[in-house]
């Protein structure tokens, strides 16, 4: 009797309370804020959008979609999952703006008109989608795109290096551009690889993180977070990296810039791949601060990273202190989970990643009972 009691409770036990018990246990973050998986069973996701109507836009690095996804009854989890775009080529980046949903592959950026239109249509078919430029680089080291909307509706987008450390001959190669037109404006030159940045809501300046080289031993040379004063600016690659680490191999040459220096190391190899301003409401707190996901190493003799870390700016947009927000997927050198990217809902609430557990997480107040 008691074998058949405790079968029926492991029956009325989602697979997602079951991932969730696992998941969240380790996970570490201030009493005040509440941590829940969100959505599962998604394949690699990365970047995330949101439309007009809650929905949830995410890509699929690996498994070549975007999906729209969305809490409709509002219990806190996704009951509503839909694919709107398939065929692609590490479908990375997503971004919404003025009723469009935009998103990209290595070397080609396409929009889906009117996307939240289309799918309170309830459809079968999959929505027509634009190419908006196919005027990329289609290198595959480092070719994932992270892309992004200004209020005025400009794009951008991240071209990184084709290698650890090279001197390209495309020099769209290792830097953040603007599309105008069908050509690119650069933002930041010299930027091995940014897969996330964002514009300061006050100054409307670019920030960005940037992944540092490799094969430079466990502790050199770190991951940066930068800040754009003036467009074009050269930030080092391949000839110095961080604030002070000379290549070995292109150091000596003369490129002809002035290198711009980070305004914060964040550690060597912990990997930055999605950062945000906080803008909501819900923490107040929080308010103007940077948060960025730490994707974690890969060629390090113990691992470091697996963390979502909290950047906290002074009125000038200078870093003053820089924290845990989450930790947890780390312990051991054993790890559990990679945060991928962050991203801010329209009711305050936080949304983060994560590529290797395949679930995002979603942020909200404790409630004390």
């Amino acid at each position: 009797m008691r074998l058949i009691k405790l079968l029926v409770i492991f029956l009325l036990i989602s697979p997602l309370e079951i991932l969730s018990s696992d998941l969240l246990k380790q996970l570490n973050l201030d009493s005040s804020y509440a941590i829940k998986i969100f959505a599962s069973g998604l394949d690699s996701p990365r970047q995330l959008a949101e439309g007009s109507n809650g929905r949830i836009f995410v890509g699929s690095r690996s498994g070549g979609k975007i999906f729209a996804i969305r809490d409709s009854d509002g219990n806190g989890e996704v009951d509503e999952k839909i694919l709107i775009a398939d065929n692609l080529s590490m479908a990375t980046g997503v971004s919404f703006f003025n009723g469009n949903l935009f998103f990209s592959e290595i070397n080609k950026i396409w929009k889906i008109e009117n996307i939240d239109q289309f799918l309170d249509q309830n459809s079968s078919d999959l929505p027509k989608k634009v190419l908006v430029t196919d005027n990329l680089p289609s290198d595959k080291w480092h070719g994932w795109k992270w892309i992004m909307h200004d209020e005025k509706g400009r794009l951008y987008t991240n071209v990184g290096a084709p290698c650890n450390v090279c001197i390209s001959e495309d020099k769209r190669h290792a830097s953040i551009v603007r599309l105008n037109n069908d050509s690119w404006d650069y933002v930041a030159r010299g930027v091995r690889n940014s897969v996330g940045f964002d514009i300061h809501p006050i100054s409307k300046k670019l920030y960005f993180a940037d992944n540092g080289r490799d094969w430079l031993g466990d502790e050199s040379p770190s991951c940066e977070l930068n800040k754009v004063d003036q467009e074009g600016s050269f930030y080092g690659f391949p000839y110095k990296h961080s604030t002070d680490i000379i290549d070995p191999e292109f150091g000596e040459l003369d490129p002809g810039f002035q290198f711009i220096d980070p305004i914060a190391e964040l550690g060597a190899h912990v990997a930055p791949t999605g950062m945000t301003f906080y803008e909501g409401d819900m923490f107040p707190g929080l308010k103007n601060n940077i948060l960025i996901t730490l994707h974690g190493s890969w060629n390090r003799s113990s691992k470091v990273g697996y963390k979502v870390i909290r950047v906290t700016l002074n009125e000038s947009g200078d870093v003053v202190d820089i924290q845990d927000f989450i930790s947890g997927w780390l312990a051991n050198d054993k790890v559990s989970g990679r945060p991928a990217a962050p991203f801010v809902m329209s009711d305050g609430s936080i949304l983060i990643s994560d590529d290797k557990a395949n679930v995002i997480y979603r942020i909200t107040p404790h409630l004390a009972s």
